[in-house]
């Protein structure tokens, strides 16, 4: 497989998607929202995004297996899976607030090898490939900020939804961030975030109960990048393991021992 090649395609699927995302922002009304659960919202948009990004995708790699937050495809258990967020940030699209991306990235067996996140409202693409040297922004190089001291750092912090359990947890951090960060900000899309930690806009991002979708294409890019990327163990389980905290690595230790004290984990 060359996943230059391979990347390359799938960026024109993501920015295909978006464009359609964005034509849909355009004409979008809250009555056409459907709720998964409390405070779990998804559109038709989601719906349509995710099935146009399949049968894109299909024609890249014909064998490979999907793994989706919509359910448009359900196989998962092939040597090549694609892992799809049509829409991560769904809250923020039907709100008409930025950002909210497509995530799409590529496993060949159980490691990433391609990542692609496309941000709708700037038009900004994110993107890495296995044996390349660099993520890129838009064709232009990214790394990840060279901030050495918590007290500079701008940190990104998630709360996902049915982690009502651990409020107690999630302000703690915000608290904590507070007093011992430059600031801290919700942006309401986990990719966005780490591909925000990728280009240096952002220091830290940490979030629970996260999903594969969710996470995949913005932490390999990240990675990429130059990030320090793990589970609150300081292990590698952040893509299945539902938790994740992506950090440039002058920086990385000193958030996740923060991290594990927030959350009783030491």
């Amino acid at each position: 497989m060359n996943y230059k090649e391979i990347c390359e395609a799938v960026c024109v699927v993501a920015q295909q998607a978006g464009d359609y995302i964005a034509r849909q922002r355009e004409v979008f009304s809250f009555d056409r929202v459907e709720f998964k659960g409390a405070h779990d919202m998804v559109s038709y948009v989601d719906k349509e995004s995710e099935r146009m990004i399949v049968a894109a995708l299909r024609e890249i790699i014909p064998d490979a297996d999907f793994i989706t937050e919509e359910g448009t495809a359900e196989r998962n258990d092939g040597r090549w899976k694609w892992v799809i967020d049509p829409l991560d940030g769904t809250t923020n699209f039907i709100h008409g607030l930025p950002p909210y991306c497509v995530s799409i990235a590529l496993m060949e067996d159980e490691r990433l090898v391609v990542g692609v996140v496309y941000e709708v409202t700037l038009g900004e693409l994110f993107y890495a490939w296995e044996g390349g040297e660099r993520a890129f922004l838009n064709g232009r190089p990214i790394r990840v900020s060279t901030v050495k001291k918590a007290e500079n750092a701008l940190v990104a912090i998630g709360f996902a939804h049915g982690t009502r359990d651990r409020v107690a947890d999630f302000l703690d951090e915000i608290a904590y961030y507070k007093q011992h960060t430059d600031g801290v900000r919700r942006l309401g899309s986990a990719t966005a975030d780490l591909v925000y930690v990728a280009c240096g806009r952002l220091d830290v991002f940490s979030q629970v109960k996260l999903s594969a979708w969710d996470v995949a294409a913005g932490a390999f890019i990240a990675q990429k990048a130059g990030a320090f990327v793990t589970d609150y163990a300081g292990g590698g389980n952040f893509l299945f393991g539902g938790e994740i905290i992506a950090a440039n690595p002058l920086i990385h230790g000193e958030f996740l021992k923060a991290i594990q004290t927030l959350h009783h984990l030491r």
